[in-house]
């Protein structure tokens, strides 16, 4: 199996509750998932005024495939009413495969890691929650690590 992590991020409608939603849904296919707590963040590049954001970590073993993987966040996404009108549009939910493993990969549509999470405090500090040591295959930098160059 492979350890992962997974971004949860929300800024319409019940943010708990979607948050909730979607860590219910990864228990059936992320073993021993453990959670950060959920973070309220200002929204982040991002073109005019939008909602505050819920967001979160989450992280645990799969056998899925990362294609696997991403596709069933799609449908988890497509369960709350997720809505893709333009970039960076307000969202109900949003998953984002952050780390899988060891893997460095890019196809059609999925990148791992995440092109954009060394940038992200709002995925870095929730990761700092639950896996400090954890490390970024490409840049062989912990989270922990990530986290202080961003200080």
């Amino acid at each position: 199996m492979d350890r992962v992590a997974v971004a949860l991020g929300s800024n319409l409608g019940d943010r708990a509750g979607h948050l909730d939603h979607a860590v219910a849904r990864l228990q059936a296919i992320i073993h021993q998932l453990r959670v950060s707590r959920y973070h309220e963040t200002v929204p982040v590049g991002v073109t005019g005024p939008q909602p505050l954001y819920m967001n979160a970590v989450a992280i645990g073993q799969t056998r899925l495939t990362p294609r696997e993987l991403l596709d069933a966040l799609l449908v988890i996404e497509h369960e709350r009413g997720r809505a893709r009108p333009h970039p960076n549009a307000p969202r109900t939910l949003d998953l984002d495969l952050i780390l899988f493993g060891e893997l460095i990969a890019e196809d059609a549509g999925l990148t791992i890691p995440h092109p954009r999470f060394r940038e992200r405090r709002f995925v870095l500090e929730p990761l700092m929650e639950l896996a400090p040591e954890l490390v970024d295959p490409v840049t062989r930098l912990t989270v922990r690590e990530l986290l202080d160059r961003m200080v």
